[in-house]
């Protein structure tokens, strides 16, 4: 019997998987507001590049996790990554509450890299899978809500528990039943999407790549303006990730605002995609990405000049509007632009350079942040923002 396609007739294993989805973005809300703070309090850590190396590690191993994700998802099965991915996450929150040195925080970064690589890469493809074309922007609006919404949730979560209870071992509880309950509900309740990719591809007439790899990463102008627009986004979620508590602390604010305010950009960023991934089937992509980038680029400049914890909010709902813009069109363009045969991989090299911007980001925020100071690191990361979505509309090719 021939699998049908469609957001309708699939629509049990579609939300189950939105629901995992979530688990995923919780296990990154853990480390959203506390753990910089777990570097200074706890083991003395205050060179920014040091801080931020736990960012590195991460998105260094889920970018290549992406990557072979992407390469072996038909090989091995989307359903069995996603349940490794789960058993190499459980012991993450453990690590985190009884770590004793900063190594073992980066130990967890890259366990945690892997867990995301694996589970949320899964996820997003098997969602692909089943909807077909017609919903892919919607698609992905899901999946991404739900994994960046968590995202915010726990970050908040943490920041409070944190303020009420102590930065250890509370706040990491939670990562024990993410870990748990998604790994339960990945081997028991999911089922593989092959039968779908197979019955796509009998319909498909998008030609298939050459070369993957080099078409997906620059050479293709559609993929490589996405993929280069994807790295750019993710550098300055890293740079966001590690700098702005570090920026509100050094404001005043307490360890309960800088949760409240590390939570609206991703809760932004997450509901947000409710709307922007249907008008990612709607409206051109090209222009999608080209404001979204845009609109990145100018709220984080803008934020070297905030005071006001209402100034802090404004500019992160900005943000997360530019990024809930951004974030579902990177995926259903690129599934756009792939043989059905050749999703999984292009999406994996997609991830991998998208992912390698949290290294990246990383990297630079911290040693410009050392050398010149946190308020020009952030201006440096909203200019090159800014650059990237001058890229999407000079090279992007418009498509209906």
């Amino acid at each position: 019997m021939e699998a049908r396609l469609g957001l309708k007739e699939n629509w049990k294993q579609f939300t189950l998987l939105v629901v995992i989805n979530g688990f995923v973005g919780g296990m990154i809300g853990l480390e959203r507001t506390i753990l910089p703070q777990i570097a200074e309090a706890d083991f003395g850590i205050a060179g920014k590049s040091a801080i931020l190396s736990f960012i590195v590690v991460f998105g260094i191993s889920k970018a290549i996790t992406n990557y072979y994700t992407g390469a072996f998802a038909n090989r091995i099965g989307r359903k069995n990554l996603l349940v490794i991915g789960w058993l190499i996450g459980l012991p993450v929150p453990l690590i985190l509450i009884y770590a004793t040195n900063w190594n073992w925080i980066i130990a967890a970064n890259i366990l945690l890299g892997i867990n995301q690589g694996l589970t949320w890469s899964s996820t997003v493809v098997m969602k692909i899978d089943l909807v077909g074309d017609r919903n892919r922007g919607l698609a992905m609006g899901l999946n991404e809500s739900a994994g960046y919404l968590a995202v915010g949730i726990v970050a908040f979560l943490t920041g409070w528990i944190a303020s009420e209870y102590g930065i250890r071992p509370y706040p990491f509880y939670l990562g024990i039943g993410f870990a748990v309950t998604g790994l339960l509900a990945s081997y028991f309740l999911v089922t593989d999407t092959v039968h779908h990719v197979n019955s796509e591809t009998k319909s498909s007439h998008v030609k298939k790549l050459k070369n993957v790899f080099r078409e997906t990463t620059w050479s293709n102008p559609n993929l490589g303006s996405i993929t280069q627009a994807g790295l750019v986004n993710n550098l300055n979620d890293g740079m966001i990730w590690g700098l702005f508590p570090i920026l509100l602390a050094s404001k005043g604010f307490s360890m309960a605002e800088i949760g409240k305010m590390a939570a609206i950009y991703p809760v932004i960023w997450g509901l947000g995609q409710l709307v922007t991934g249907k008008l990612a089937d709607i409206l051109a992509k090209k222009s999608m990405l080209f404001w979204g980038m845009l609109i990145q680029g100018i709220a984080i400049i803008t934020m070297v000049f905030a005071t006001t914890f209402s100034q802090f909010a404004i500019l992160s709902t900005l943000l997360g509007i530019g990024t809930a813009v951004v974030y579902p069109t990177f995926l259903a363009a690129i599934a756009d632009n792939t043989h059905p045969e050749q999703r999984a991989n292009s999406i994996g090299v997609f991830r991998l350079w998208r992912d390698l911007g949290y290294a990246i980001g990383a990297i630079l925020t911290g040693l410009i942040a050392d050398f010149f100071g946190v308020d020009n690191s952030i201006l440096s990361i909203g200019l090159i923002t800014m650059i990237s979505s001058v890229v999407i509309k000079l090279r992007m090719e418009y498509t209906p």
